[in-house]
């Protein structure tokens, strides 16, 4: 059973929502991130990477980063550029990306069931990672970029958001990027339990992205608990800020391979390599993007090939039979010598959001080779998540993001 709370959010002032929503903290390199909050210094992320308000050599991750985003969110609300919500509600959030929706329901989730596995996850995370999120949501007492949660499709949660979004939004903006955004308020005492009851009637949700984000919510609700042996439970830090979508309603993009060099072999011996466990057909050079699973488009000295997996190598297994495993396992491996894709230096990923000319462009500087994949499935990610496993590094690329900085959890 899930538990699935409204909370009283903060939230941007009326016509300030546009300035202040941000993508993920994570999305930025650090030269990126203070060129955005140069050109943008209303964007929240200028809060969520406050090492922008240093000069670029000091110590991103030093206390005082921490307390100056800790303050720059203080600084804002007492400005009246957010305004808090007089009681607890849910809120619906629509993104539209290329006439495509997603309608989502903005709420806080409970750290047990991410300790009990009712909220699963399929990646892990690295302690480094987590420690820099765990000190920015202590030192500003809040949770401030929103986890992406998916379960599966529900007829009572689909007639609430049709009723809610019926109304006008409380925001409805077109960010930088083309994707247009709009939040509801659900304030209605049926709907608010009809979302409540539904969600406890779940045994599963499942995290789609925001691994690191979570962890570390979830981490500083087990410190607080620590640090307060008398808690009840009813604590805001005992829960953490996510919008969740139905399966239905997502997209997977691809999420692209670009390898530096061909280990050594000549493209004649390395295609004669790949034919050994793939059927290989040139197709010229169109960009291909595979429309089935277990193809793959290949781009190589300026020609791109369809790659289509022998019937031998394809498996049931929830994880080894995933698209991004059978490239990995068959082809990367062992004939390009890509041995741990998550610290080989010879090899890159790209989100399909990218497009196919990237990979191109990457093949042709400072790359030789690149994979075009077939998305994974949110289904193929439920199956291993429920399997207790975890998917192989960079196997999904979720659009739209999550903005940061439309709604904040204090604990």
């Amino acid at each position: 059973m899930a538990d699935i709370r409204p909370f009283q959010a903060y939230r941007p002032a009326q016509g300030l929502a546009q300035e202040i929503a941000a993508l993920p903290y994570d999305v930025y390199n650090r030269e990126e991130a203070a060129a955005e909050v140069k050109r943008h210094p209303g964007s929240f992320l200028a809060i969520d990477r406050a090492e922008t308000q240093f000069d670029p050599d000091a110590d991103m991750y030093a206390d005082c980063v921490y307390e100056k985003a800790r303050d720059m969110l203080r600084q804002w609300i007492g400005e009246g550029r957010f305004i808090r919500e007089d009681k607890p509600c849910y809120y619906i959030y629509e993104q539209i990306m290329e006439g495509r929706s997603q309608k989502g329901i903005v709420a806080c989730a409970s750290i047990d069931d991410y300790q009990n596995q009712v909220i699963k996850k399929h990646e892990n995370t690295r302690a480094d990672k987590e420690r820099d999120r765990i000190r920015h949501v202590d030192v500003c007492n809040a949770q401030t970029g929103p986890i992406f949660l998916a379960y599966r499709s529900q007829a009572a949660l689909r007639q609430v958001i049709a009723q809610v979004t019926e109304g006008e939004p409380l925001y409805d903006f077109i960010a930088q990027d083309g994707i247009t955004h709009r939040v509801w308020a659900v304030e209605d005492g049926q709907q608010m339990r009809t979302i409540r009851d539904t969600f406890a009637g779940m045994r599963e949700i499942y995290i789609a992205d925001g691994h690191h984000r979570c962890a570390s919510a979830v981490k500083v609700g087990l410190q607080r608990r620590e640090k307060n042996p008398d808690y009840t439970g009813e604590e805001a830090y005992n829960y953490f800020l996510s919008v969740l979508f139905s399966a239905d309603e997502l997209k997977i993009l691809d999420y692209n391979r670009v390898v530096k060099d061909l280990n050594g072999y000549d493209p004649e011996t390395f295609l004669k390599k790949v034919e050994e466990k793939f059927y290989v057909e040139s197709v010229g050079e169109t960009p291909l993007r595979p429309e089935r699973k277990y193809e793959y488009g290949m781009y190589l000295e300026g020609k791109w090939y369809r790659l289509t997996a022998h019937e031998d190598i394809r498996s049931r297994d929830e994880v080894d039979g995933l698209d991004v495993s059978v490239l990995q396992n068959w082809l990367l491996a062992p004939v390009l010598g890509i041995g741990d894709p998550r610290t080989d230096r010879r090899i890159d990923f790209v989100g399909g959001i990218r497009g196919l000319k990237e990979l191109e462009r990457r093949a042709n500087s400072d790359m030789k080779v690149a994979f075009s994949m077939y998305p994974t499935s949110i289904y193929e990610l439920f199956a291993v998540a429920d399997a207790g496993r975890l998917m192989p590094p960079k196997s999904t690329w979720f659009e739209p993001k999550l903005r940061s900085g439309l709604f904040i959890h204090t604990l």
